[in-house]
C-alpha cells in the first residue's frame, strides 16, 4: 500500500484470518483512533469494490449483526518493526452506490475489543470476598477466546467480609470494570498487540514512566521530522484535590491536601502552575483512609496537566509509528515546551502512498523535567 510501510490486515468471524491479496488491493484508506484513558479505539476502513462483490454482503451482514462478531485486526511493518494498530470488531457499515461506472464505496467502521464488553447486561452476579482485582480478572477470563490478554494491578482495596457486604456486578462487564477502576482511581483501555488479533486489557493506574520514543523534532533544519506542532499553557484546569479524612472518635472530618506529585506520574514539566482551584471531595469521609488517598491521587492525576500539545507527522519521516499511552520528546518548540511530554492519543490515516499521524500531547508544566530525549 505504501512503499517501505507493509499492512496487514486480518478479519472473520470468532477469529480473523489473513485477507486475500483482492481485498488489500481494494482497500483505499485507514483511519484509526488509538485513545489513552476511557475513550474507546476506533477504526474506520475504505474499500472500493465492484458491485458483485462478496465482501460488499459480509461487512453489510456484519454490521446489521447477522454475524455474532466480525473481528479486524491491522498490522503495520516499518524498518522491519511490526506494530499492532488496531484489534476490534465492527459496528457499523456504509455502502455508497457507485454511478457513471465507479465502483462502489464500503466504509467498515468499528471498534476496539471493549465493544464486546457492552452488549450483555450481567447485573445480579455475586462476588463473594472477591477484591475489585480478582473480580476484574474473572470478567475479563469471559474474553480469553478473542485474544485478551489481562494485565491488571492489585488496588488498596482489600476482599469485603461476606458477613458485611457481597459486592454485586452492576450493568455490563465494561460499565462495572470502569467503575471499579474510577473508585480505585486506575484506568481501564485495550491495548492491540503484542500479537496479530491479540489485546491487552490493563486495569491500573496511568503510568507515565519508561521508554522515550524518538523526539518529535521541529524547525531544526534537516533533523526536522514534524510537519506541524503547537502547544498551549492553560492552568484554569488545574486543582488541588483535598480528601476528608473522618476520626472515628469525633466523627469530625479531616481535610487533607493532595500535592501534584504522584509516585507512577513524576512530573513531566519542571515548573508545575500554581493550582487557580481547590476541589473538596466530600464523598471520601466515608472511606477508610488509604482509599480516600487513592481517590484524592485520582483526582490530582485527572487535573494536573496544564500543557497541552498537537500536530502531525509522516510516519515515513518519523521513521517510526508514535504510539500513545507512551512518553515522547520534543525539540524545537522552545525552551518552554522542550522536553518529555505524554502521548494522549493518535489517529492513524493511511491511503494510497501515504501514513500521516496527528497526535495530541499533554504533561504537567513549562521547562523540560528531564533534561535529555532520546533521537
Amino acid at each position: 500500500m505504501i512503499k517501505g510501510i507493509d499492512l496487514s490486515l486480518l478479519f472473520g468471524p470468532g477469529v480473523p484470518v489473513a485477507a486475500p491479496r483482492a481485498v488489500i488491493e481494494a482497500l483505499q484508506s485507514v483511519k484509526i483512533e488509538e485513545n489513552a484513558g476511557a475513550v474507546q479505539s476506533g477504526f474506520d476502513l475504505i474499500f472500493a469494490l465492484d458491485k458483485d462483490s462478496p465482501l460488499n454482503t459480509l461487512f453489510l451482514l456484519a454490521g446489521g449483526s447477522a454475524l455474532p462478531i466480525l473481528r479486524v485486526a491491522l498490522m503495520a511493518t516499518i524498518n522491519g518493526r511490526a506494530t499492532a494498530l488496531i484489534n476490534g470488531v465492527v459496528t457499523r457499515t456504509d455502502l455508497n452506490p457507485g454511478s457513471g461506472g465507479a465502483p462502489s464505496t464500503l466504509s467498515v467502521k468499528g471498534k476496539d475489543l471493549t465493544a464486546t464488553m457492552d452488549e450483555i447486561d450481567f447485573s445480579g452476579i455475586p462476588y463473594p470476598a472477591m477484591p475489585p482485582v480478582a473480580r476484574v480478572a474473572l470478567i475479563l477470563a469471559k474474553y480469553a477466546w478473542l485474544g485478551v490478554i489481562p494485565q491488571v494491578i492489585p488496588s488498596l482495596e482489600g476482599p469485603p467480609l461476606p458477613t458485611e457486604k457481597i459486592p454485586r456486578h452492576q450493568g455490563t462487564d465494561l460499565a462495572y470494570i470502569r467503575s471499579l477502576a474510577e473508585k480505585a482511581g486506575y484506568t481501564f483501555f485495550m491495548k492491540p498487540g503484542p500479537a496479530p488479533a491479540t489485546s491487552i486489557a490493563y486495569w491500573g493506574p496511568e503510568i507515565r514512566i519508561g521508554e522515550v520514543q524518538p523526539a518529535l523534532t521541529v524547525d531544526s533544519g534537516f533533523s526536522t521530522n514534524t510537519e506541524e506542532m503547537s502547544f498551549s499553557f492553560d492552568k484554569e484546569g488545574v486543582e488541588i484535590p483535598v480528601v476528608y479524612i473522618q476520626n472515628p472518635q469525633t466523627k469530625v472530618p479531616i481535610p487533607v491536601p493532595i500535592p501534584s506529585s504522584i509516585p507512577f506520574q513524576p512530573p513531566l514539566g519542571l515548573v508545575p502552575p500554581i493550582p487557580p482551584k481547590i476541589a473538596r471531595l466530600q464523598d471520601t469521609a466515608r472511606l477508610n483512609p488509604m482509599e480516600a488517598l487513592v481517590r484524592g491521587f485520582a483526582h490530582a492525576a485527572q487535573h494536573s496537566d496544564a500543557v497541552s500539545g498537537r500536530g502531525s507527522i509522516d510516519v515515513l519521516r518519523y521513521g517510526r509509528i508514535l504510539r500513545a499511552r507512551n512518553l515522547v520528546g520534543v525539540r524545537g518548540a522552545g525552551r518552554a515546551f522542550d522536553g518529555v511530554h505524554y502521548v494522549d492519543s493518535v489517529t492513524h490515516d493511511l491511503s494510497r502512498g501515504s501514513y500521516r499521524q496527528s497526535f495530541t500531547l499533554k504533561r504537567s508544566g513549562l521547562l523540560p523535567a528531564r533534561t535529555s530525549v532520546s533521537v
